[in-house]
Parts: C-alpha cells; structure tokens; sequence
C-alpha cells in the first residue's frame, strides 16, 4: 500500500521536498513508516498525525494515509504552544513563540473584554490546555504553518484586557490567516472554558467528544 508522507521545518529541508510517497506492507504501523525514512528524522522528537489526527508509533496506516511528521521549530521551541493561565497575556510574547525565519506573515487574534467591567472566565485546565494543543497541532498540520500559539486567561478579566489570543506564522498571509481563524473558532466551540458576564453564564453549545 502506498502512503504519503508530509514533512515540514528541518525534515523538509533534509528531504529536499515537501513530500515523500512510501510503499509499505498492508498493516503497517508509524513506527515501520519511521523506519522507511530512516536517517531523514533522526534525532528529532517528532510529533505524528494520521489525517490530521495525532498518532503514536503503534498507529496502523491504511492505503492513502496522509502521515505528517512535525519536528520541533527553530530554536527547539514546540510548535504549538499553549496556555491557560491566570495571569495577563501577552501578545508580544506570543509572537516571539511563533517567529521563524520561514515566516513571511505573522497572523494575531486578541479576544478582549467588552462594554462590561469585567468577564469572568473558568476553565477545566486540564482538559482545555489538551483540547488546545491538539486544535493548535492540527492547524499547523492543515494549514502548513511554521508555528502557531493560543492562550486563554481565566478568572477576572478588565474590560480592554485580551481573555484569549491566538498568533500563527507561515510563508504567506493566506494560510496565516486560515491557520488562526481555525483556531479561535474551534476553541470557542471545543475548549472547556465557561464565561460569566455579570453574574450569569453565557450560553453556549454541547462540547464535542
């Protein structure tokens, strides 16, 4: 069975292009995709996706599988960094966590508090900062960005103060820009997180399983 292979960062300038195709035995694992491409990853902490999805080495591949193999960006920085904190974010920060040469566009997103005093926000850290980092990963892996970050605030948040900010890095606007609106969307729709607004909680959707 054959099974495309996208590469990005280091790999992809290790490979000289984008993508590999492999042709692999039926019921064929990652790992044995790992080992096809031999010393082209080596000595990287990869990150593994099956058609967007995250994977581990032990995930079994189907014909037409598209696996993207996401190294660790410039400096050693996660490529998809996230947070939830209670503590006031910074915009600025978040650009630099997303900065990379590759980038000739630098997307950011602020959410901030409106015509109240303060928004109230709470969170199941746990559960959201995972929830995050996967819609953060699989942005990446769709859009092809070089990097991207989110990072919601909880507890009180002052009227004009960000709650949730988003930054995502790539060769061109376009998917910039794509790569961001997908990840505020989403954590809007899939993240944990609760908004009191004057005593009361915001309506919202059921979250997804």
């Amino acid at each position: 069975m054959r099974v495309r292979v996208r590469l990005f960062a280091v790999l992809r300038e290790r490979a000289g292009t984008r993508e590999l195709e492999l042709d692999l035995p039926d019921g064929a694992r990652v790992r044995d995709a790992l080992d096809a491409v031999g010393e082209l990853a080596a000595g990287l902490p990869l990150v593994m996706a099956i058609n967007r999805e995250y994977a581990d080495e032990n995930a079994v591949l189907q014909a037409d599988d598209e696996l993207a193999l996401i190294p660790p960006v410039s400096g050693g920085a996660d490529p998809a960094h996230v947070l939830v904190s209670e503590q006031p974010l910074s915009l600025d920060a978040l650009v630099a966590r997303v900065r990379d040469p590759r980038a000739g566009a630098v997307v950011t997103f602020s959410g901030v508090t409106r015509d109240v005093s303060e928004l109230d926000y709470e969170a199941y850290v746990e559960m959201a900062t995972d929830r995050m980092a996967e819609i953060v990963a699989d942005a990446i892996v769709g859009h092809g960005l070089c990097a991207a970050a989110a990072e919601h605030r909880v507890g009180a948040v002052p009227l004009s103060e960000p709650s949730v900010i988003v930054a995502a890095s790539a060769r061109h606007r376009g998917e910039a820009f794509a790569g961001a609106r997908e990840i505020i969307d989403r954590i809007k729709a899939e993240a944990p997180i609760w908004k009191r607004e004057e005593g009361e909680w915001a309506e919202g959707t059921p979250p997804p399983r």
